[in-house]
């Protein structure tokens, strides 16, 4: 080290005293951190000059306010996609998450039965909903889907084979496969048909003393088109009964109230004669995240009793949340629910909230330009894949900086907004948009094109 760097060094003031100053040793941690950033850049020979205190102590507070700042926080999703994996999936409604609140701020009988005053089951208020709404004889939950159809086949097909089309072999995200998770189930997969096509014969021919399932997988995040064949619900179990095995369905995202034409509903698909019954509570049903395990009672006995239960059931705010959401089904006002509301809301809504939108914003044609556009939109979150939604959205064009920044920007804001660039413009679909968030984000487009809000 020669003596100009070793000089530099010494200009660094010690920690001790940036803390008389600063006065707050929750900042002692953020002080270090610069002192060793200037330390490391000046041994690097990227600083050659070491700032001023103040300067230094502007930079620790600062840091000290990032690190303190929450990581998961609120943000407006204009993007049209409802379902948005990376930005929490399904909202909750306001009413629901005061439910949530209250049951939060103080002891609750989760596992205490009032009427008794002796230990209750966690499980009594969404079961006798789900018994109810779904039209089975019981059910349980744990924390998503994936581990839904994990304790399914763990309890039921450990050491058996479980029977599944080829053209069933999905993969969600993160690399989540059918056949890993038969594998780590304890079962073996027996895969029959082919990738377009099975037939009734193909699961009949497949079956054997060791089978201990036929499971069905709903192809959620995408659709086979063409020349293509399946065995319908009711099919399989008539085949699954004459052999005495339960027929296992994963429908994926679960809905209990039709959104389209091409997705079964749970009711339909315990109508049609499954055994045992797996989906989401965080998809098109619109609640919180959770996997919904419903169906004969002699089965969902059996999955309860499995040791991986204890290991994937719900905490207590996730069960408050998912019965207040479920009550809302119940009492036939599903529509309030944020999901249901967005997929369900017309074009006419639609253009009119864009048309709003777009009033709110201060013109400056020599900076910007910004119109009302037709769009399209998807339900997102491995959700109706073959269905389209049109949409309006409002359509930013910026002359005084590149795209990117504006969003980069907009991704910045206090309430940070997500947008999506389409042919070099930054679209607002506004069906995601609440109608109160319209304002937040003509606000930060009039600010930072030169308007009276601030960042």
């Amino acid at each position: 080290m020669n003596n100009s760097v070793k000089d530099i060094l010494r200009r660094i003031p010690q920690v001790d005293f940036l803390m008389r100053q600063l006065g707050d040793e929750a900042n002692l941690a953020a002080a270090r951190e610069v002192l060793d950033g200037l330390r490391q850049g000046v041994l690097s020979g990227d600083i050659t000059e070491i700032p001023d205190d103040a300067e230094i102590l502007t930079m620790i507070a600062e840091k000290g306010a990032k690190t303190a700042a929450f990581v998961l926080g609120r943000v407006v999703n204009a993007t049209g996609v409802v379902l948005h994996t990376n930005l929490g999936r399904a909202p909750m409604l306001q009413s629901v998450a005061e439910h949530v609140a209250r049951v939060a701020l103080g002891y609750c009988n989760l596992e205490y039965d009032l009427e008794s005053g002796s230990r209750g089951s966690r499980m009594d208020g969404v079961k006798a909903r789900l018994i109810r709404l779904c039209g089975v004889q019981d059910a349980l939950c744990v924390n998503n889907n994936a581990a839904a159809v994990l304790l399914a086949l763990s309890a039921l097909c450990d050491a058996g084979e479980v029977v599944v089309s080829r053209g069933e072999m999905v993969e969600i995200g993160g690399s989540f496969r059918v056949p890993d998770v038969i594998s780590q189930g304890g079962a073996r997969l027996v895969e029959v048909g082919t990738t377009n096509k099975t037939r009734l014969a193909d699961y009949e021919a497949a079956i054997s003393h060791d089978t201990a399932a036929i499971l069905k997988v709903h192809t959620s995040n995408y659709r086979i088109v063409g020349f293509t064949e399946t065995v319908s619900i009711e099919d399989l179990a008539t085949l699954a009964a004459k052999h005495g095995k339960p027929l296992i369905y994963d429908l994926g995202g679960g809905c209990l109230t039709k959104l389209s034409r091409h997705e079964p509903t749970v009711q339909e698909v315990v109508s049609q004669g499954a055994d045992v019954l797996c989906f989401s509570g965080d998809k098109l049903l619109g609640g919180p995240q959770c996997g919904i395990i419903a169906g004969k009672k002699a089965y969902i006995d059996k999955i309860a009793k499995h040791p991986l239960y204890r290991a994937l059931r719900m905490d207590k705010l996730t069960l408050a949340a998912l019965e207040a959401t479920l009550a809302k089904y119940e009492e036939g006002r599903q529509e309030e629910i944020p999901v249901v509301a967005m997929l369900k809301k017309s074009v006419q809504r639609l253009e009119q909230d864009a048309e709003e939108l777009i009033s709110q914003i201060l013109p400056r044609p020599d900076i910007f330009t910004a119109s009302v556009i037709m769009t399209q939109g998807q339900a997102g979150g491995g959700s109706l894949p073959a269905e389209i939604f049109p949409s309006y959205a409002v359509a930013i064009s910026p002359k005084s900086m590149p795209l990117q920044e504006l969003e980069r920007r907009l991704r910045g804001w206090t309430i940070p907004i997500v947008s999506r660039i389409y042919r070099n413009e930054l679209l607002f679909d506004v069906r995601t948009v609440s109608h109160e968030e319209l304002s937040i984000i003509s606000d930060a487009i009039n600010s930072i094109f030169g308007g009276n809000c601030h960042e």
